[in-house]
């Protein structure tokens, strides 16, 4: 189902259909509720005092057909004391509206989107609340045949009705871009391993060249030339090729370094011969949600014409265990020169990583790295559901990248690196080993990753426990959360554009 379409107005009550209207701490209405109510002899207020409503945020009260009115519906939504609210609540707003309209089976409506504490809106909070609508309402069905007659419809218009609408159409139309980027992380995540295979995770990415951004595309061929041994050596059980996309946004100063993205792209992850077990094993296809993420980003950043020079890519592969698969005991050598012996081949996105980092920071000499994968369960062991995973050489990015996600809701958490846990991955009969046992396993996975930073400032996101089978949320009911894309377009938004 296509997301909830997003449009602004200036300010007025709409005289049939379904109009929502926020309230404040103590049940208080904006100017414009309150004339509503006055002109409907207090339906809403005669409602509000009857249901005990006191306007708490995110609460709810749903008014059918409203007396002296010829509305269909009004929905009250509670905005809590004016002190408590966040940056991040104006988009959880939204998506509480967009969701509350979704069980009224409503395929249009109006927001009467004001303060009742008399604060005006500003461009930026009423374009959250759209996103945080546009996420609410996405759905993956493409492969549904049937459908349930209760079914929400199709799409939800929802227009927002404010003074400031032409602002907020601005606003807006930057911010789509963003939540669009959030659906094709989402819809990467969900597709079905034998639909994305890597070669068809590249071409998808081909279609951001008609917003501008270059693509890359390295075959196997062009992999062996540069002797990327560690990121075939994951792919070699698999009968369909890699890939190594590269994309490019170039909308910063010509002389300014590009800053990079690299996500981690197993399009189905088997563990290879040292299989998992089979329960679950269905949601290794969203073993790719770090290259989701860098797909989006770059759609969010291109859409919205980002005044930075940008480089995202993404090592797309196969983990698989036929007769060709890498064993147990082997050693590779990576594009680096680094050798690595195989302790687990279901250690393999640090395998990915090693290659694509060595290759981004070859050829782009970037001003730092950043790279998202889905690597350990340790990390879940850690952090749950609500944090990723922060590992960094800068304390710089990671406090930047801590900022925006206090200010998107894409919390990070960061975790300890250190000389004693390298030594955990150091190897008898190679440069280092890809595992570093059950202990700290998120931690000796950034350690291993490190190594092939080299001296360039690098972050590493490990988004398993964020970026598939995430908590549900006010925005998003998918089991494909998209994360990332808000909070890294946040990060290069706030701190590198010019």
């Amino acid at each position: 189902m296509p997301p909830a379409q997003i449009s602004y107005q200036k300010s007025g009550l709409p005289e049939t259909g379904t109009l929502v209207v926020l309230s404040g701490d103590g049940a208080a209405l904006g100017p414009a509720a309150a004339g509503l109510d006055a002109a409907t002899g207090g339906t809403l207020g005669r409602a509000i005092s009857a249901a005990a409503f006191k306007g708490k945020l995110f609460a709810t009260l749903d008014l059918l057909a409203p007396a002296g009115s010829l509305l269909d519906r009004v929905i009250v939504i509670g905005l809590g004391k004016p002190e408590d609210l966040k940056e991040f609540d104006w988009t959880r707003l939204g998506g509480v509206i967009a969701g509350r309209l979704g069980e009224a089976k409503a395929s249009a409506a109006a927001l009467l989107l004001e303060r009742p504490d008399g604060i005006a809106v500003d461009a930026d909070q009423a374009a959250d609340v759209g996103l945080g609508a546009m996420l609410r309402s996405y759905t993956f069905d493409r492969y549904k045949t049937k459908k349930k007659d209760d079914e929400a419809p199709k799409s939800l218009k929802l227009t927002i009705s404010m003074d400031g609408h032409a602002a907020a159409k601005k606003a807006w139309g930057a911010r789509e871009g963003v939540g669009e980027g959030v659906v094709i992380a989402r819809d990467l995540v969900s597709e079905p391993p034998n639909v994305l295979s890597p070669e068809e995770f590249a071409k998808r990415c081909k279609a951001l060249e008609k917003l501008g951004v270059e693509i890359d595309i390295l075959t196997e061929k062009d992999m062996k030339k540069l002797g990327m041994g560690a990121l075939l050596g994951v792919s070699q059980g698999s009968a369909r090729p890699p890939r190594l996309v590269v994309m490019k946004w170039m909308g910063g100063k010509e002389k300014d370094k590009p800053i990079s993205f690299i996500g981690k792209g197993v399009v189905f992850d088997t563990g290879g011969i040292s299989i998992k077990p089979a329960q679950g094993m269905e949601d290794m296809k969203g073993d790719m949600a770090g290259a989701a993420c860098v797909t989006g980003l770059m759609h969010a950043l291109a859409s919205r014409k980002a005044k930075a020079n940008v480089i995202g890519a993404i090592g797309v592969v196969e983990n698989m265990p036929d007769g060709a698969a890498q064993r147990p005991g082997d050693i590779v050598t990576s594009m680096s020169g680094q050798t690595i012996e195989i302790i687990n081949t279901d250690a393999e996105g640090r395998l990915v990583l090693a290659d694509v980092l060595w290759y981004i920071q070859d050829r782009y000499k970037p001003e730092f790295m950043l790279d998202l994968a889905t690597l350990t369960g340790a990390v879940l062991v850690a952090l749950g559901k609500t944090h990723a995973g922060l590992f960094s050489t800068s304390d710089d990015l990671a406090d930047k990248l801590s900022k925006a996600g206090q200010a998107t809701g894409e919390t990070v958490w960061r975790l300890p690196l250190g000389p004693e846990y390298d030594k955990m991955i150091d190897s008898q009969w190679a440069d280092v080993k890809n595992s570093g046992g059950r202990y700290a396993g998120s931690i000796t996975g950034a350690q291993f990753i490190k190594r092939f930073a080299n001296d360039v400032p690098w972050v590493h996101l490990d988004i398993a426990g964020t970026g598939m089978d995430a908590p549900q949320t006010e925005i998003s009911k998918s089991w494909a959360s998209g994360w990332g894309v808000r909070l890294l377009d946040r990060f290069v938004k706030d701190n590198y554009e010019g």
